[in-house]
C-alpha cells in the first residue's frame, strides 16, 4: 500500500473502537447532570492537552503561528472563524452525546454515529468535492437501509441522533479544510475555545465542586482515554484520508456501543438490530475494499519474481 497510509488508518480505527466504549465511565456519573460532566470533562481535557503541549511541543506552536501570520488576511480570517465554529461544533457534539447516554438512552446516543458517517460523506463529497466511486455509493447504500431498519422506533430518538450526528460531521469536515496546522495544537485550541463558550453557563450555575472522588478519577479517565487520545486520533487520521473514509469508519463505533449495550449493561438487541448491524459491518468493509485490499493483499510482483512451485 502507499507509504504511510496504514498509520492513518489504524489511527482512524482506534479511535472509534475507543469512542464505542465510552458509555461506561458515562454510566458511572449518571447521578450528575449532563453539562455539569461536560464543563468538567472540557476544562480537566484543556489543563492535560496544554500542559503537554507547553513541556513538550514548543518548538510545534511557534510554527503554526509562524504559518498563520504568514497567510493574507482573508485566509487568517478564514482559520479563524474555521475553528471557532469548529469548537462549538465539538462542544455541542459533547453535550447532546452524554445528554443521549444518561438521559434518553444508550441505543439513541449509538444510532447517532450510525447517521454520521452518511451526513460526513455526503458533506465530504457535496462540500469538498471529494471522489464517491461506485463501488463506495453501493456501500452508502447498504448503510441507508440498515439505518432505516433501526429506525423504526421513537421519534424522539431518532432526532437525538441526528443532531448529535450533524455536529461531529460538520466538525470532521471542517477539520479536512484546516489541514496545515499541527494536530495536537489544533485539539488543544478547540479545547480552549469549548471551554470559552463553557465558562459563563459554568460561573451562571456554579454552586459548588463536586466533593466525591469517584467523580474526579471517572473525569480524568474520560479525558485522557475518551477525550484527548481519540480525538487526536481522528485529527490526525485525516491528514491521510479523506472526511468520508473517516465517516464510514466511524460506523465500526455503534457496532462496538450496541455490543457494550448488551454484554455489559444487558439490554436487549432484536433480531433485526443484529441483522442491521451485520449489514452496517459489510457497508464498512465494501466503502474501505480498496484500502483493507492494500493492507491485506500483497502483490508478490512488488516484491520479488512469481516463480513456479
Amino acid at each position: 500500500m502507499k507509504e504511510g497510509r496504514l498509520k492513518y488508518f489504524v489511527a482512524a480505527f482506534s479511535a472509534v473502537i475507543v469512542w464505542g466504549f465510552f458509555s461506561i465511565p458515562l454510566r458511572m456519573l449518571r447521578d450528575y447532570p449532563a453539562d455539569q460532566i461536560l464543563y468538567y470533562r472540557i476544562f480537566t481535557s484543556l489543563f492535560l492537552t496544554w500542559l503537554y503541549i507547553l513541556l513538550f511541543r514548543k518548538k510545534q506552536v511557534k510554527s503554526d503561528f509562524k504559518y498563520v501570520l504568514e497567510q493574507d488576511k482573508f485566509s487568517r480570517k478564514k482559520i479563524l472563524w474555521l475553528n471557532l465554529l469548529a469548537g462549538l461544533l465539538i462542544t455541542g457534539n459533547w453535550f447532546t452525546f452524554i445528554y443521549a447516554v444518561n438521559n434518553v438512552n444508550l441505543k439513541s446516543a449509538a444510532f447517532a454515529y450510525m447517521v454520521c458517517p452518511l451526513l460526513t460523506a455526503m458533506g465530504g463529497f457535496f462540500i469538498l468535492k471529494e471522489k464517491l466511486t461506485s463501488i463506495k455509493l453501493i456501500a452508502l447504500g447498504l448503510a441507508s437501509i440498515s439505518i432505516l431498519v433501526l429506525a423504526q422506533g421513537s421519534l424522539i430518538d431518532v432526532l437525538w441522533s441526528i443532531l448529535i450526528a450533524a455536529l461531529y460531521s460538520f466538525y470532521l469536515i471542517i477539520q479536512r479544510v484546516i489541514h496545515s496546522i499541527d494536530r495536537f495544537n489544533m485539539l488543544g485550541l478547540h479545547l480552549f475555545i469549548a471551554s470559552v463558550w463553557m465558562t459563563p453557563f459554568f460561573i451562571y450555575e456554579f454552586q459548588s465542586f463536586p466533593t466525591d472522588l469517584s467523580f474526579w478519577l471517572t473525569i480524568l479517565v474520560i479525558s485522557i482515554f475518551f477525550t484527548i487520545i481519540p480525538l487526536f486520533l481522528s485529527l490526525y487520521a485525516l491528514i491521510g484520508m479523506p472526511s468520508s473514509t473517516l465517516g464510514i469508519i466511524i460506523y465500526i463505533n455503534p457496532i462496538v456501543a450496541f455490543a457494550v449495550a448488551f454484554f455489559y449493561f444487558h439490554e436487549g438487541i432484536s433480531v433485526s438490530q443484529l441483522y442491521s448491524y451485520s449489514l452496517l459491518l459489510l457497508a464498512v468493509i465494501v466503502f474501505n475494499w480498496a484500502t483493507l485490499k492494500e493492507i491485506i493483499i500483497k502483490s508478490p510482483s512488488r516484491n520479488k519474481p512469481v516463480t513456479s512451485p
